[in-house]
Protein backbone atom coordinates (compact mmCIF):
# COMPACT_ATOMS: atom_id res chain seq x y z
CA UNK A 1 0.00 0.00 0.00
CA UNK A 2 1.37 3.48 -0.64
CA UNK A 3 0.40 6.63 0.85
CA UNK A 4 0.89 10.15 -0.26
CA UNK A 5 -0.42 13.26 2.05
CA UNK A 6 -3.39 15.29 0.58
CA UNK A 7 -3.62 18.70 -0.71
CA UNK A 8 -6.17 20.98 -0.65
CA UNK A 9 -7.10 19.79 -4.64
CA UNK A 10 -8.21 16.52 -2.86
CA UNK A 11 -11.03 17.89 -0.47
CA UNK A 12 -13.54 17.22 -2.70
CA UNK A 13 -12.43 13.62 -2.61
CA UNK A 14 -11.88 13.42 0.90
CA UNK A 15 -15.09 14.64 1.76
CA UNK A 16 -16.83 12.49 -0.07
CA UNK A 17 -15.22 9.77 2.02
CA UNK A 18 -16.17 12.01 5.05
CA UNK A 19 -19.33 11.71 4.05
CA UNK A 20 -19.59 7.84 3.99
CA UNK A 21 -17.30 7.92 7.17
CA UNK A 22 -20.47 10.01 8.93
CA UNK A 23 -23.13 7.63 7.76
CA UNK A 24 -21.52 4.18 7.95
CA UNK A 25 -19.94 5.29 11.61
CA UNK A 26 -23.86 6.44 12.88
CA UNK A 27 -22.42 10.22 14.01
CA UNK A 28 -25.09 12.47 13.83
CA UNK A 29 -23.67 15.34 11.78
CA UNK A 30 -26.05 15.98 8.97
CA UNK A 31 -23.33 18.12 6.85
CA UNK A 32 -24.02 17.84 3.24
CA UNK A 33 -20.79 17.27 0.97
CA UNK A 34 -20.29 20.39 -0.07
CA UNK A 35 -19.78 21.65 3.42
CA UNK A 36 -17.41 18.96 4.15
CA UNK A 37 -15.19 19.97 1.29
CA UNK A 38 -15.47 23.37 2.62
CA UNK A 39 -14.79 22.01 6.30
CA UNK A 40 -12.00 20.07 5.14
CA UNK A 41 -10.27 22.92 3.20
CA UNK A 42 -10.42 24.97 6.81
CA UNK A 43 -9.08 21.94 8.05
CA UNK A 44 -5.74 21.71 5.82
CA UNK A 45 -5.54 25.50 6.17
CA UNK A 46 -5.45 25.57 10.05
CA UNK A 47 -2.60 22.08 10.78
CA UNK A 48 -4.91 19.30 9.96
CA UNK A 49 -2.91 16.85 7.78
CA UNK A 50 -4.85 14.43 5.36
CA UNK A 51 -3.44 11.62 4.29
CA UNK A 52 -4.86 9.33 1.18
CA UNK A 53 -4.15 5.44 1.04
CA UNK A 54 -3.71 3.94 -2.17
CA UNK A 55 -3.52 0.56 -3.63
CA UNK A 56 -2.03 1.09 -7.30
CA UNK A 57 -4.18 4.24 -8.18
CA UNK A 58 -7.32 3.05 -6.20
CA UNK A 59 -7.91 5.36 -2.79
CA UNK A 60 -8.49 2.36 -0.25
CA UNK A 61 -8.56 4.69 3.15
CA UNK A 62 -7.85 7.91 4.29
CA UNK A 63 -6.63 9.72 7.79
CA UNK A 64 -7.07 13.07 9.04
CA UNK A 65 -4.94 14.12 11.88
CA UNK A 66 -3.13 16.71 13.85
CA UNK A 67 0.20 17.43 15.50
CA UNK A 68 0.47 19.25 18.67
CA UNK A 69 3.33 19.31 20.90
CA UNK A 70 2.32 16.54 23.46
CA UNK A 71 -0.01 14.15 21.21
CA UNK A 72 -1.44 13.27 17.82
CA UNK A 73 -4.94 13.47 17.51
CA UNK A 74 -6.15 10.94 14.88
CA UNK A 75 -9.64 12.81 13.42
CA UNK A 76 -10.56 10.16 11.33
CA UNK A 77 -9.55 7.15 9.73
CA UNK A 78 -11.82 5.17 6.92
CA UNK A 79 -11.60 2.46 4.41
CA UNK A 80 -13.85 2.71 2.01
CA UNK A 81 -16.96 0.22 1.88
CA UNK A 82 -15.80 -2.42 -0.06
CA UNK A 83 -12.79 -2.95 0.98
CA UNK A 84 -12.86 -3.50 4.69
CA UNK A 85 -12.09 -6.47 5.88
CA UNK A 86 -8.84 -6.73 4.32
CA UNK A 87 -6.29 -5.61 6.71
CA UNK A 88 -6.04 -1.95 5.26
CA UNK A 89 -6.89 -0.27 8.55
CA UNK A 90 -4.45 -2.02 10.26
CA UNK A 91 -1.86 -1.12 7.39
CA UNK A 92 -2.83 2.31 7.60
CA UNK A 93 -2.37 2.76 11.49
CA UNK A 94 0.87 0.69 11.00
CA UNK A 95 2.15 3.22 8.09
CA UNK A 96 1.19 6.44 10.32
CA UNK A 97 3.18 5.18 13.35
CA UNK A 98 6.42 3.75 10.86
CA UNK A 99 6.65 6.39 8.23
CA UNK A 100 4.45 9.35 8.88
CA UNK A 101 4.26 10.56 12.67
CA UNK A 102 7.11 11.13 14.94
CA UNK A 103 7.95 8.53 17.58
CA UNK A 104 7.46 9.37 21.46
CA UNK A 105 3.96 10.93 21.02
CA UNK A 106 1.02 10.38 22.98
CA UNK A 107 -1.77 9.27 20.06
CA UNK A 108 -5.69 9.64 20.84
CA UNK A 109 -8.14 9.21 18.73
CA UNK A 110 -12.09 9.61 19.67
CA UNK A 111 -14.30 6.81 18.72
CA UNK A 112 -18.35 6.65 19.27
CA UNK A 113 -19.52 4.14 21.92
CA UNK A 114 -22.24 2.70 19.97
CA UNK A 115 -19.88 1.89 16.84
CA UNK A 116 -18.40 -1.40 18.83
CA UNK A 117 -16.53 -2.93 15.78
CA UNK A 118 -14.31 0.50 15.61
CA UNK A 119 -13.98 0.45 19.15
CA UNK A 120 -12.34 -3.16 18.91
CA UNK A 121 -10.22 -1.94 15.96
CA UNK A 122 -8.68 0.53 17.85
CA UNK A 123 -8.38 -1.66 21.31
CA UNK A 124 -6.72 -4.68 18.62
CA UNK A 125 -4.54 -1.82 17.46
CA UNK A 126 -3.04 -0.95 20.89
CA UNK A 127 -5.02 2.38 22.41
CA UNK A 128 -6.62 1.59 25.61
CA UNK A 129 -10.12 3.53 26.87
CA UNK A 130 -8.78 7.02 28.60
CA UNK A 131 -12.35 9.06 28.86
CA UNK A 132 -16.35 8.74 28.28
CA UNK A 133 -18.23 11.97 27.17
CA UNK A 134 -21.59 11.83 28.09
CA UNK A 135 -24.29 14.41 26.93
CA UNK A 136 -28.08 14.89 27.55
CA UNK A 137 -29.45 16.39 23.86
CA UNK A 138 -31.53 19.72 24.06
CA UNK A 139 -34.71 17.65 22.76
CA UNK A 140 -33.97 15.25 25.48
CA UNK A 141 -35.28 18.35 27.95
CA UNK A 142 -35.02 18.12 31.79
CA UNK A 143 -36.05 15.16 33.79
CA UNK A 144 -36.70 16.06 37.85
CA UNK A 145 -34.22 14.09 40.09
Amino acid sequence: MNFRRATQADCGLLAELNHQLIRDEGHRNPMTVPELEERMAVWLADGYVAVLFQEGKEVVAYAVYREEPEKIYLRHLFVVRERRRQGIGRQAVELLRSKIWPPGRRLTVDVLVHNTPTVAFWRAMGYQDYALTLEILPEAGMTSL
